[in-house]
């Protein structure tokens, strides 16, 4: 079995790089590692490769955004040119457990992923009055689409959903052949919720036990 994990990434992310590189290395499994890096300048592609991952430039274009799915695609295509049976989406401020890769194997789905959370804010009308966390994931609750809360992580099983990140998700290669990564400008969400959307007649699951942790920054002051 062939599996390629990566992801896009930029100096933006180096406040993790020690910790996403000792993930990574304590993967448990075989597998092959590319990070495909879209910083404005090259320097930060020098850090990854000194830090002992393979790192190649993508493509450029203006907008954040679009930099990223670029980027995502190019891990797409050495999935299929090269014969990978899987790729492992693993975002750089998402820090797996050594067994996740081998638990997500297990779980024999073309779409598993495991669980990472982001603190959200709590409203009050316009004030802000605190913060929440909750997993990415989304589920349908009598037809409209819900968050998970914290709870419903317990009892640890493999549980579908609608909509999850693309921090921690092992894609087989059978989905990529249908999809490739996409955002559009005109529509709510970034190219998870596209990648979901267009994925759902493959099933997506989710491993509960997978916890890994987020290590989140602020996107304040970042034109994406």
């Amino acid at each position: 079995m062939k599996i390629l994990v990566g992801c896009p990434t930029s100096q933006h992310k180096a406040y993790c790089l020690k910790e996403y590189t000792a993930g990574v290395k304590a993967l448990q499994g075989t597998f092959d590692v590319l990070i495909v890096d879209n910083s404005d300048s090259d320097s930060y592609l020098a850090e990854l490769k000194s830090a002992g991952l393979p790192a190649v430039k993508g493509p450029m274009p203006t907008k954040i955004k679009d930099r990223i799915v670029a980027c995502r695609n190019v891990l797409r295509q050495k999935v299929l040119d090269e014969g990978y049976d899987y790729f492992f989406s693993l975002e750089q401020d998402v820090i797996p457990p050594p067994d996740a890769l081998q638990k997500l194997l297990a779980a024999q789905k073309l779409i598993v992923g495991g669980v990472y959370t982001k603190h959200y804010r709590v409203m009050d009308g316009d004030n802000e009055v605190g913060t929440q966390e909750r997993p990415l994931l989304w589920t349908s609750v009598h037809g409209k689409i819900a968050q998970w809360t914290m709870d419903a992580l317990e009892p640890t099983r493999v549980q579908q959903v609608l909509f999850t990140g693309l921090g921690c998700l092992l894609i087989h290669r059978s989905v990529l052949e249908n999809i490739s990564f996409r955002w559009d400008v005109s529509r709510k969400g970034f190219d998870d919720v596209f990648f979901c959307t267009d994925a759902q007649k493959f099933g997506i699951f989710v491993d509960t036990s997978v916890r890994c942790p987020h290590l989140e920054m602020s996107w304040e002051g970042i034109e994406k």
